[in-house]
């Protein structure tokens, strides 16, 4: 076990030391009135991997429900994916908008 013993005042103390799993987080895709349905899919395949079946399925739950999860990852990663999104979308014109929500 992965813990470490220790006396305190003469009590046996007992202190966790396995490592934490970071905190996860869903990056989510937000519909807007501007950004064409094909760039979304086109940013879901480039900046998160999937295959256009995925993409698609995402894209089309973005349009109609207003938000689509891309994908679940540790802090560091759905930023900057975030951040990728968001740098391809002014690039190319769109006001597409990404954000991140504790799993």
């Amino acid at each position: 076990m992965a813990t470490e013993n220790d006396v305190e005042d003469g009590v046996l103390i007992e202190e966790d030391t396995r490592t934490k799993e970071p905190d996860e987080y869903r990056v989510i895709l937000l519909n807007d009135d501007y950004t064409t349905m094909e760039f979304v899919v086109a940013v879901i395949m480039s900046v998160f991997h999937k295959e256009l079946f995925e993409a698609t399925r995402v894209m089309l739950d973005v349009h109609r429900k207003g938000r689509g999860v891309v994908g679940t990852y540790t802090y560091d990663i759905a930023a900057t994916k975030i951040n990728k999104v968001h740098a391809m979308a002014r690039e190319n014109g769109f006001p597409l908008k990404c954000i991140m929500e504790k799993a």
